[in-house]
């Protein structure tokens, strides 16, 4: 295909062009122009003239702070809870799903399980919030059967669970959709096949399904890992509080503290870096295993 062709063709397909410009325009401003600018982790901000040179400074900083151990700690157990520890279960729904017999269930099930995730951290941390407070509607259902009220927003112990256990209905129906879909594209003549060499319900999962799941699954995990060091700034500012900002304070929280806040933007891009570095370096690792293990990977 020539150029005139080329052009020819986007000129006919122009409105479908208009409604990708808007998700172009977000890369670049907030994920192409933020790359360009890393530079800045070794040079010193200045609002007016030339970035002195620092090399290694910040990072000698990051590495020296007290705080800084403790916070990638936090980091690295929620991303661990959120991303290790649920990932079993968007598989076990996916499959449940699929077993529901009743056509207009499995579609109840589905839209129920799914609009959660359209809902803003905002919004989601307030019906938490207000449930789990001591008034909320829980401590009401355990008061009610005769135990003690527990203010578990406040409660160090049991606020990554909170954390994890609100990413899990948040996330659980969204983030089984590809699983799903794995499953519904298995050839029908497998199954009927297994059927009639007498194969229970359980055998068929396990020869057919999961064999079709292995992929998906593996993509999905090596995925989840380049977020590994995220553990959702969205979810954690908005469950924060004094109480328990020393638990759940994650690097994101950290970077917008010293970054937004505190205006050292330096310091903030030289841990940014150290995340995406990182990120890059556990995607790139997972996937060369998954190859010797399995044969397949992200690319």
């Amino acid at each position: 295909m020539n150029h005139k062709s080329k052009w020819k063709q986007i000129k006919e397909e122009r409105i479908l062009y208009l409604l990708l410009l808007p998700t172009i325009v977000f890369f670049i401003l907030f994920r192409v122009l933020p790359i360009l600018n890393m530079r800045l982790a070794f040079f010193q901000f200045r609002a007016k003239g030339e970035w002195p040179f620092v090399g290694l400074k910040y990072f000698k900083m990051i590495f020296s702070s007290p705080a800084f151990a403790q916070i990638l700690a936090n980091t690295l157990i929620i991303s661990f809870m959120k991303y290790v520890l649920l990932f079993p279960f968007f598989v076990v729904f996916a499959l449940m799903l699929n077993e529901v017999r009743s056509w207009r269930f499995r579609k109840y099930v589905q839209v129920v399980s799914y609009l959660p995730h359209f809902l803003s951290w905002v919004v989601i941390a307030g019906i938490w919030i207000n449930s789990l407070s001591l008034a909320g509607s829980v401590n009401q259902i355990v008061t009610f059967f005769g135990g003690e009220a527990v203010d578990f927003m406040t409660d160090r112990s049991k606020i990554r669970w909170i954390l994890m256990i609100c990413e899990a209905w948040r996330s659980l129906g969204w983030d089984s959709i590809i699983f799903y879909t794995a499953i519904l594209a298995i050839n029908p003549s497998l199954y009927e096949a297994a059927q009639i060499d007498g194969a229970s319900r359980m055998q068929i999962i396990r020869n057919i399904i999961l064999p079709a799941l292995i992929t998906p699954m593996i993509t999905m995990f090596i995925l989840n890992l380049g977020f590994f060091l995220n553990a959702g700034f969205d979810q954690v500012f908005n469950f924060s509080n004094q109480a328990v900002e020393s638990t759940i304070d994650i690097l994101d929280t950290y970077i917008y503290r010293i970054g937004i806040e505190g205006g050292q933007y330096s310091l903030a891009t030289a841990v940014s870096l150290i995340k995406g570095i990182v990120g890059v370096f556990l995607v790139w690792v997972t996937h060369v295993f998954s190859k010797k293990l399995t044969g397949s990977g992200v690319w």
